[in-house]
C-alpha cells in the first residue's frame, strides 16, 4: 500500500466511524451532559480514567473541565486518575494494579459525582474494577469504549460504545465525545466568573 492509499483509506474510514457514531450515539452523548452539568451544578466533580492512550484522553479531558475548552468560565471540577504516579505506583504495589482506580474513586468520589471509565477494548480490569465500585457506592457511572461494551458496558449507567473494531477510530471518537462533553459544561456555566485574577 502506498502512502496516498494509507492515508486516503484512514481518512475514508474516519469519517465513515463518525458518521455511524454520531447516528448511534448522540442521544447517550445528550444524556451524558444533562447528567454532567447536573452534577457539577450540585456541587460534584468529573472523574476520568483509563490506560494507554485512555490514560491521556482522561488527561486531555480533565483539563477541558478545569481550565477551558473553548468560553472563559468558572473552573468546573475534574480529576484524572491517571496521573499520580505515587497514588498509582503504591496501590499497585500493595494492591495490585487491577485496584489503581477503584481505589481513588473509594478515596475522592461520593454519591453526586461522575466516574469515566474510558476502555478501547471494554475488559481493561482496573477500568471495569473502577466502575464496578463506584457503582456499588451509587456513584453515578459512564464508560467510553469500542464496539462490543464488553465488562465496563455492563457496570456503566451510561455507555458510549464506537462501532468500530479498530482501536484508533474508537480513539478517536471517544476524544469528540469528550469535547462535547465539555461544551454543553460550558454552555450551562457561561458567564460564571473566576475568582482567579486575570481570568
Amino acid at each position: 500500500m502506498s502512502a496516498a492509499d494509507l492515508i486516503h483509506d484512514t481518512f475514508a474510514d474516519h469519517a465513515a466511524t463518525v458518521a455511524r457514531f454520531q447516528e448511534q450515539s448522540a442521544g447517550v452523548i445528550a444524556a451524558m451532559g444533562e447528567r454532567t452539568v447536573s452534577s457539577l451544578q450540585a456541587g460534584g466533580k468529573i472523574c476520568f480514567f483509563g490506560n494507554g492512550g485512555s490514560a491521556a484522553d482522561s488527561q486531555h479531558l480533565a483539563t477541558e473541565f478545569v481550565v477551558r475548552f473553548t468560553r472563559n468560565r468558572r473552573g468546573l471540577p475534574s480529576i484524572a486518575f491517571t496521573t499520580d504516579t505515587s497514588i498509582l505506583t503504591a496501590c499497585a504495589n500493595d494492591f495490585g494494579f487491577e485496584a489503581v482506580f477503584a481505589r481513588q474513586v473509594e478515596a475522592l468520589c461520593r454519591p453526586g459525582d461522575i466516574v469515566v471509565g474510558i476502555s478501547t477494548s471494554g475488559n481493561s480490569a482496573n477500568v471495569v474494577r473502577g466502575l464496578e465500585f463506584a457503582r456499588s457506592e451509587g456513584i453515578t457511572t459512564f464508560a467510553f469504549t469500542g464496539e462490543q461494551g464488553g465488562a465496563c458496558g455492563e457496570n456503566a449507567d451510561l455507555l458510549l460504545s464506537v462501532p468500530s473494531p479498530v482501536t484508533a477510530r474508537v480513539q478517536e471518537c471517544h476524544l469528540i465525545a469528550g469535547h462535547l462533553l465539555c461544551d454543553l459544561a460550558e454552555l450551562a456555566f457561561a458567564g460564571t466568573v473566576s475568582t482567579i485574577s486575570g481570568s
